[in-house]
């Protein structure tokens, strides 16, 4: 669980602080097998544009943790933005 408390974190930080979004929405499902973790933001730039930062740098390594974290991970683009999410896979 610790995994998905902080891959959550990271996605919801980075909507409010770098995408400016206010009150970045969530949506957390939780299929037979699957937990999915949504964040809608306002900006429309997709992370994997940031994927390419740094990994010693003091900020920017939220999404490399995220997706170390988590079993998938990506973005969707939406008409005002983007929602990024992960997925985690329950134990065997």
């Amino acid at each position: 669980m610790a995994d998905a408390e902080l891959a959550f974190h990271e996605l919801y930080i980075n909507a409010w602080q770098h995408a400016g979004t206010p009150s970045p929405a969530v949506l957390v499902s939780l299929r037979p097998a699957v937990l999915r973790v949504s964040v809608c933001d306002d900006c429309p730039d997709l992370p994997e544009s940031r994927l390419g930062e740094d990994l010693y740098a003091v900020s920017g390594r939220g999404l490399h943790l995220v997706r170390a974290l988590t079993h998938r991970f990506g973005a969707t683009p939406t008409k005002t933005g983007k929602i990024t999410w992960f997925e985690l896979d329950a134990a065997a």
